[in-house]
């Protein structure tokens, strides 16, 4: 199963280095390959890398586009939208 989904950053300081490691965090937690992108950085980085989030330099406003790939994927995506919705749990 394939899904992709485009959601505003809507927290504070964007996807920022407590942020990128939340986000790693929870697509650490399922076996879909999970790929992140933003609109100025058309290249896609593994979710799963806070080093590869940061890359992106996504700001607070930016889309950010999220690929998911496999087996766990409707799971994966709903747990990455909840917590991007939620603003990584800091505004």
């Amino acid at each position: 199963m394939e899904l992709e989904r485009s959601i505003e950053i809507s927290n504070k300081h964007g996807l920022h280095a407590r942020a990128s490691t939340r986000l790693a965090q929870v697509a650490k937690q399922f076996t879909s390959a999970i790929a992140v992108s933003t609109p100025t950085c058309t290249t896609e980085v593994d979710a799963k890398s806070i080093l590869g989030i940061l890359t992106l330099g996504a700001e607070k406003g930016q889309t950010l586009r999220i690929r998911v790939t496999g087996e766990d994927a409707d799971r994966a995506m709903e747990a990455l939208v909840q917590l991007i919705e939620a603003k990584f749990g800091e505004d």
